[in-house]
């Protein structure tokens, strides 16, 4: 979905989102800077952001110094965008950081300092489809070995089954 001007109200404490337009982007970004200093983004806005050389100081800036409520993070969120259920993935193939996403407007929210820890899993996003790929190599390669493995079995219990057959036909 687009980025809009209306404002939205925070998935994570209900609170009214502040409009931040970062202007090297041509963006606003909706930052819960009155509740939990989550920040919603909507959809492809991440990208643009998650890498250490992205500059964040608009962000920083809006939450520095400020004491944010605590919310839970297990809570389920609604998307502010379009009202759909969100859903928890992970920001990479570690699994150590959740982030509420929503699969209809591919909008994503990220709570308090999840942004920054973001940040700190790759340094471009070359290193972060290297991983992703590396990953994946390593599942298809297990379940192929496994698939290798059973095709050796059955092959085996058929060549015994032809064995026992012959030997039971007198041959």
């Amino acid at each position: 979905m687009a980025d809009t001007l209306q404002t939205i109200k925070c998935p994570a404490c209900g609170k009214e989102m502040e409009k931040v337009f970062i202007p090297n982007e041509g963006i606003n970004l909706d930052i819960c800077t009155q509740g939990c200093g989550g920040i919603f983004f909507d959809n492809r806005e991440l990208e643009k952001f998650d890498e250490k050389d992205e500059d964040i100081s608009k962000i920083l800036e809006k939450v520095e110094g400020k004491n944010f409520i605590n919310v839970s993070e297990n809570a389920v969120r609604i998307c502010p965008s379009c009202g759909q259920k969100m859903v928890k993935n992970h920001s990479s193939i570690h699994n150590d950081i959740e982030v509420d996403e929503c699969y209809a407007c591919g909008g994503k929210f990220l709570d308090r300092d999840e942004l920054v820890k973001i940040r700190t899993e790759y340094d471009t996003e070359e290193a972060r489809s290297e991983d992703v790929i590396k990953e994946m190599y390593k599942t298809v390669g297990r379940e192929l070995a496994e698939q290798d493995r059973r095709y050796a079995e059955i092959k085996s219990d058929r060549s015994l089954l032809r064995m026992l057959i012959t030997k039971m036909m007198g041959g």
